[in-house]
């Protein structure tokens, strides 16, 4: 065997081996990123559901006799804006998280205003109608949770994935960036209270 031979084959070696490296890397990091992607989809499914509950729960409420216009408009106001929110779910950031959070916020404290609001109209109370959307925006938050919680799960393999050594040399060649966390609001460690009991 010739003497040139040998280092050409070592180099062959480590070229297809750092190639079959970063080709696994590429295609790990792509299955997990698009597994949170999913994930986070079905975050955004999950509060517009809410979204279209509370719709729902407006149209019932504005035709009670006198009900409070103020804070029926709060609701319509922060639906809207939670509305018109989008976040691009292959690059989330804290930033936008942040604002997301922010507008959900917005929305759940004006739904739960409504809420002790309504306590002074029996009519409503009494509304099968209402009831039962009650019933489903009870059911409807606790889903949240779980989704959101559900997308932390699926952020945290992708996030290691990128940022262990050696993978975080390629993480910014091939332009994988860290995904931020969903992280409640400052004083909302849980759910808002949406227990519609009147009996």
């Amino acid at each position: 065997m010739k003497k040139w031979l040998i280092p050409v084959i070592v180099i062959v070696v480590i070229i297809f081996g750092v190639y079959r490296w970063a080709v696994g890397f590429n295609n790990t990091a792509i299955v997990l990123k698009e597994t949170s992607t999913k994930s986070w989809a079905n975050v955004e499914s999950s509060y517009q559901r809410r979204n279209d509950l509370i719709g729902n729960l407006v149209k019932t409420v504005q035709g009670a006799a006198d009900f409070e216009k103020g804070t029926l408009t709060a609701v319509i106001e922060a639906r809207a804006k939670a509305t018109s929110l989008s976040i691009d779910p292959t690059n989330i950031t804290p930033e936008q998280l942040a604002k997301f959070n922010e507008v959900q916020g917005g929305l759940s404290g004006a739904l739960k205003s409504l809420l002790v609001t309504v306590e002074r109209y029996p009519e409503l109370k009494a509304n099968q109608n209402f009831l039962e959307l009650q019933s489903q925006l009870e059911g409807t938050e606790n889903r949240i949770n779980v989704t959101r919680d559900r997308f932390n799960a699926t952020v945290e393999p992708y996030n290691k994935h990128i940022k262990i050594f050696p993978n975080s040399f390629l993480a910014g060649m091939f332009n994988f960036s860290e995904l931020a966390y969903f992280q409640s609001e400052a004083g909302a460690e849980s759910a808002p209270d949406v227990n519609f009991d009147f009996k």
